[in-house]
């Protein structure tokens, strides 16, 4: 099992990319959420990637996905709290910032089931938030808290850069989860310690680690965890 201090798998990796690409393969953004509940005796949000998949096959995962265009102009109902717009937008521009939390609920919603919002009219879009907006509802950015970042190394089949958000699940419109798309074969509430026990991917460990010392410390560092120099290199801002 790793050590949550090593946040990446070196014979994952080898399994997840037998063929690797070229190491200059630009990351695509991407966006996961981290949905806590039960204060006193914490559960986290996680499903099960089908085994079928080529990346990540049979993993304990967030859910989370890659950046939509239509992220870029979905509507919302406020703004991310200050202190993550402000970490995102020293990353990125603002624009690009709020679409990436709007990822965040999104592909949550496409994958569970659970919708991270407001109550609002039903409407007819075109896209991927045309199910979201038909349920009645709009995403809730302000439940949003920015607690870590990651880029896969150089050298994968696929490579993110990944931000990971927190949300507590009493902002949730329903508790429990559905199928979603079926890209993850089993959702559950689990606690903490339980989750832990799980095949879990190297960086989904040490950001769950994370996230436990966060839930004590909400004034906790954020992690940025890369390659640097052909090293992996963990750094706290």
């Amino acid at each position: 099992m790793p050590s949550p201090l090593q946040p990446f798998d070196a014979e994952q990796d080898l399994r997840d990319a037998p063929h690797a690409p070229s190491p200059r393969q630009r990351p695509k953004d991407a966006a996961t959420l981290i949905l806590v509940r039960n204060g006193r005796s914490p559960e986290v949000l996680m499903g099960r990637r089908a085994p079928g998949h080529v990346f990540m096959a049979s993993k304990w995962v967030f859910p989370g996905g890659r950046i939509d265009r239509a992220d870029f102009t979905a509507a919302f109902s406020g703004e991310p709290p200050a202190a993550t717009r402000a970490r995102l937008e020293a990353e990125m521009p603002a624009r690009r910032a709020r679409a990436l939390c709007l990822t965040a609920v999104r592909e949550t919603f496409e994958e569970t089931g659970l919708i991270l919002g407001h109550p609002a009219p039903p409407a007819s879009v075109a896209g991927p938030w045309r199910e979201f907006r038909a349920a009645g509802a709009l995403p809730d950015l302000a439940a949003l808290t920015y607690v870590a970042r990651a880029i896969t190394p150089p050298g994968r089949t696929r490579r993110f850069d990944a931000r990971f958000f927190l949300a507590d699940a009493t902002a949730l419109l329903a508790p429990e989860p559905t199928a979603g798309s079926g890209e993850l074969d089993e959702i559950a509430w689990l606690p903490l310690e339980d989750a832990r026990a799980l095949d879990l991917p190297a960086i989904t460990r040490f950001v769950l680690t994370e996230v436990t010392a966060r839930l004590d410390d909400d004034h906790r560092p954020l992690p940025f965890v890369r390659m640097h120099r052909g090293a992996h290199q963990v750094s706290h801002d």
